[in-house]
């Protein structure tokens, strides 16, 4: 209507009147301009129920598993109920770019470039490229999800592995959660990329090098100063080696204090509690929505079976009560697993002994590449307050992590235990300050 009163209206300005050869408008008369615009009303009307009809159309379709519309992703097909499947021409790629990405954790630039190399193409015939490789990554019709708009249906079984796929997931939004996570990657060699947070503008701290003297001087630095200068954030560099060695010592310390680590475990005893009770009492609940749901359908059943109602008047009914009960059976199984996890034993006080001489021993004379391991799994945050002054947050562990021992570790269970201990120091920061 807006378009059609525009239109008129400018006609009428112009001193043009509009008619019709085969209707009766007349816009030089009252009668006629009356006429265009109940149509103007009539024509937006139907067009809005057509776009209603089409939209509640799909979503129903979404809703069984079928496909609502668009490009098919690559390495899949319809079957013959227009669902979802694999096209056994094109899914091993698919399976290759998951694996190198979220088992190798090679790059999407990476893996495009192998795909080239090795003369794969994509369906219409051109080189692969990082922003396609990113698209299957992201695609969860491989999970043989079907979405529109907010209906999704997730059938029970998946395409591809399910592992696989979160893992993908969980490195996509670790790299690419936001520009300064992007660059955490970029440095190797910084063995607290990622950990460091500044408490001034919130982003992450990334490493920086200068040149000076025939020697190479490593920082970590705000992102948001390296960017855009002094003025969007005063925060100041932070010498790498430094704040490496400091973090590290402070980790091995850590272990040396039973009182630290009697009060981290005191303090995660009680949260294990609290989740506890609260993953019990949503099982409850889930559990009693779910025998409501199942009771439901056995209703309908026995109506059904004794001929009081037809599947044309009550099947997606039906359809919907068994999606919702699929939903709520892997919620609860999802809650009952992680009850279980919660209630995993806190590490006994010779595993930490010992945890403790082995991490003496990495950081003493272990890589780069171990020391940046230990340094990624026993700290969980450090988050620069003021100049001078560094609040770290580690992880009370009961074992190191399999990648990281010589041998396959048999100790404790991990503990994800939490300890806050007080500011490292602040050697190394520009300008040099006083220890804090």
């Amino acid at each position: 209507m807006k378009v059609l009163f525009g239109l008129l209206e400018e006609l009428e300005q112009a001193g043009v009147a509009f008619r019709s050869a085969t209707e009766p408008i007349d816009t030089s008369t009252p009668a006629g301009r009356m006429l265009v615009q109940l149509l103007g009303v009539f024509a937006e009307f139907e067009r809005a129920t057509i776009i209603d009809r089409v939209v509640a159309g799909m979503e129903r379709k979404a809703s069984r598993g079928g496909w609502p519309g668009g490009a098919i992703p690559y390495g899949l097909r319809f079957d013959d109920d227009m669902h979802l499947a694999i096209e056994q021409s094109e899914f091993p790629l698919v399976e290759r770019i998951f694996t190198r990405y979220g088992i190798d954790q090679a790059g999407a630039a990476t893996i495009a470039s192998e795909l080239n190399a090795d003369a794969c193409r994509t369906r219409s015939g051109r080189r692969w490229s990082p922003q396609a490789v990113l698209f299957i990554l992201r695609n969860r019709s491989y999970l043989s999800e079907v979405s529109f708009r907010d209906v999704c249906h997730q059938p029970e079984e998946s395409l591809i592995d399910l592992v696989l796929f979160e893992r993908a997931q969980a490195l996509l939004a670790e790299r690419g959660e936001s520009c300064d996570r992007r660059m955490t990657h970029a440095h190797p060699d910084y063995l607290l990329t990622g950990l460091i947070t500044c408490g001034r503008c919130g982003c992450n701290y990334v490493g920086v090098a200068a040149a000076g003297r025939g020697h190479r001087y490593r920082y970590y630095a705000c992102f948001t100063r390296q960017s855009y200068g002094k003025d969007a954030c005063d925060s100041e560099r932070i010498r790498a080696d430094v704040l490496e060695a400091t973090v590290l010592d402070a980790v091995v310390d850590c272990y040396a204090d039973p009182d630290l680590i009697a009060r981290a475990i005191a303090v995660k005893t009680q949260q294990v509690a609290t989740s506890t009770r609260q993953h019990k009492d949503e099982i409850d609940a889930v559990t009693a929505e779910l025998k409501k749901t199942e009771a439901a359908i056995e209703r309908y059943i026995l109506a059904f079976e004794a001929g009081t109602v037809s599947d044309e008047m009550f099947g997606p009914r039906v359809r919907d009560l068994g999606d919702r009960a699929r939903t709520l059976k892997s919620r609860r199984d999802e809650l009952a697993e992680a009850a279980q996890v919660a209630t995993m034993d806190p590490p006994a006080q010779a595993d930490l002994d010992a945890l403790r001489a082995e991490l003496e021993d990495l950081i003493a004379s272990g890589s780069d590449t171990r020391r940046k391991a230990v340094a990624q799994a026993f700290v969980h945050r450090l988050v620069v307050v003021e100049p001078g002054t560094i609040q770290p947050t580690y992880l009370i562990r009961g074992g190191l992590p399999t990648d990281l021992a010589e041998e396959p570790h048999q100790t404790a269970p991990k503990s994800t235990s939490r300890a806050v201990t007080d500011s490292v120091g602040a050697a190394g920061v520009e300008p040099t300050t006083c220890w804090l």
